[in-house]
């Protein structure tokens, strides 16, 4: 969809649309732009005055790069030897991340050819390597702010083990349908697994209820991304295909676990280098709470990652958490009893709860955020302009 700079990112041009209509105004001085191909812009770069302005990656003629510099706009040169854009100004497709899939198979897309270069460079200590990586992510969090303004976004996460076909991936699906479809914005840590399956839940809410009981029979065919990674995303694209029409959602996944692919339901991609970065800006925006479906380590991580800006307020107030699979996190993985000892006595604590099962979710979140003065998604951390939680709902 066409990009509308908002608020604090006025100042920014990301696409050709935007940079005709500010040239229409007469004027770059000041603008960021990022990534444009302004090659076939040269007049207007010749004739607006640019004093200050700053080129990220910007493909210009050398008439009006060196007319630009020479008012001293600051110009930071496209790197094509990359095989990722550090200075992009949009977040990912999966159209995009996957390009070249169905002619040369998942090895030579732009998803797998950044991963080889990550793990080529994060260990060299090169530091334009590692600046390069900064950049990215840097960028792709501003995307990721501008994309979000204003919305109400809850977090699913859980782990990439999940299989195609069970029982725990159709109920994933159905609660993601059932979150986009109360008007939330479904957001998820980008890869396989229980994560996929919320992103197609997601994307099927605007369709009819046969759709996902369909594409859930045809993406059973191939029911993980293990052995091929090329076969696993062909059968999302295949659902894709059939019904292009489908419902939008974010994935943020990382290349710092190299063996998750991002997954191709979430209609918005911000994949990151660091994933530190990753999983702070995920749960960070969640800001209509987060629920928690059965997973490993990566989970586990996450529970406590957002149980501690909770506990501490340092993000403000409370939002909502719920775990889903009361075995799995009393006794498998005793998660829950820590987390509401944690929670005792603090803000936090009504805005837990613990459920049995995915069809549970919609009214524990409706009844913890009752109690949440919800605000409206921001940059998290200054970044640019249910019932009682001992038993559960």
């Amino acid at each position: 969809m066409a990009h509308t700079p908002r608020h604090g990112h006025d100042r920014e041009i990301e696409t050709l649309q935007e940079f005709d209509e500010v040239a229409a105004r007469g004027s770059l001085v000041g603008y960021r732009l990022q990534s444009v191909d302004l090659t076939d812009r040269s007049g207007a770069l010749l004739a607006l005055p640019s004093t200050g302005a700053v080129f990220l990656g910007c493909r210009m003629e050398p008439g009006a790069a060196a007319k630009v510099r020479a008012e001293g706009a600051l110009v930071f040169p496209p790197l094509p030897d990359l095989p990722f854009d550090p200075y992009r100004g949009l977040l990912y497709s999966p159209d995009e991340l996957f390009a070249g899939l169905a002619e040369h198979g998942y090895e030579r897309t732009p998803d797998a050819l950044a991963y080889a270069w990550f793990q080529r460079t994060k260990a060299d200590g090169d530091v334009f390597g590692s600046m390069l990586r900064a950049v990215h992510d840097d960028a792709v969090s501003d995307a990721l702010d501008e994309h979000l303004a204003g919305a109400r976004v809850v977090g699913v996460m859980g782990g990439h083990a999940m299989a195609r076909g069970t029982d725990a991936y159709q109920g994933a699906a159905r609660l993601g349908r059932s979150l986009a479809r109360a008007g939330l914005t479904v957001a998820t840590g980008g890869g396989p697994g229980a994560m996929e399956a919320a992103n197609l839940g997601a994307y099927t809410a605007p369709l009819d209820d046969a759709v996902l009981e369909e594409a859930l029979l045809l993406l059973g065919k191939e029911p993980s991304f293990v052995p091929s990674v090329g076969d696993w995303a062909r059968a999302a694209f295949e659902v894709r295909s059939r019904w292009p029409e489908g419902g939008a959602s974010v994935g943020i996944p990382t290349w710092f676990y190299g063996h998750e692919p991002p997954n191709a339901f979430a209609s918005h991609i911000a994949k990151y280098f660091a994933n530190a970065t990753r999983e702070d800006g995920l749960l960070a925006r969640c800001n209509a709470g987060v629920v928690f479906l059965p997973g490993a380590a990566g989970t586990v991580q996450e529970i406590f990652d957002n149980a501690t800006p909770n506990y501490y307020e340092s993000r403000g107030e409370p939002t909502p958490m719920v775990l889903v699979d009361r075995a799995h996190w009393t006794e498998r993985l005793p998660a829950w009893p820590l987390l509401r000892s944690l929670a005792a006595g603090r803000s936090m604590e009504p805005r837990i709860a613990l459920v049995d099962s995915v069809a549970e979710v919609p009214e524990a979140l409706r009844r913890l955020g009752a109690r949440q003065r919800l605000k409206p998604n921001g940059p998290p951390g200054g970044r640019r302009p249910g019932g009682s939680p001992d038993a559960g709902p």
